[in-house]
């Protein structure tokens, strides 16, 4: 399982693994977009970059989603890969992507939250979960 959506009475809840902590934002990352495009295929046309610093774990994941959604808001980006580094409560991510502006039918969230939000680790690598304000 990379990710997975979960039931919510109201808004978007996202569970997310991987063997890195990294690789577990990339992969809660790539469920929010799939949530955003409907699923829809983005094409790769535009690189953005953007780095994060948090106090803690969940600090990060709620900040790396808000860029997510910020960059959607703000610059009509959507991606459809993403890089994930993280070292000592920084975040450098790297995204190829596109102008939302291509694409007809999507899902924009209003907001990260901190509600049910974990990031843990496990006997595999990382499990990272958040719920989204739509």
């Amino acid at each position: 399982m990379k990710y997975e959506f979960l039931e919510h009475t109201a808004d978007l809840k996202i569970r997310a693994s991987g063997k890195s902590l990294a690789n577990a934002f990339e992969n809660i990352g790539l469920g929010l977009e799939e949530y955003i495009c409907r699923g829809g295929k983005v094409e790769g046309k535009i690189k953005k970059e953007f780095s994060l610093k948090g106090e803690d774990n969940e600090a990060l994941l709620y900040s790396f989603l808000d860029e997510i959604i910020f960059l959607l808001d703000t610059e009509a980006f959507i991606f459809s890969k993403i890089k994930v580094k993280i070292k000592k409560g920084e975040l450098k991510a790297e995204m190829k992507g596109d102008d939302a502006g291509n694409y007809l039918h999507l899902n924009p969230p209003k907001a990260a939250t901190y509600a049910e939000m974990y990031v843990k680790r496990t006997k595999k690598g990382f499990e990272v979960q958040a719920v989204i304000d739509v």
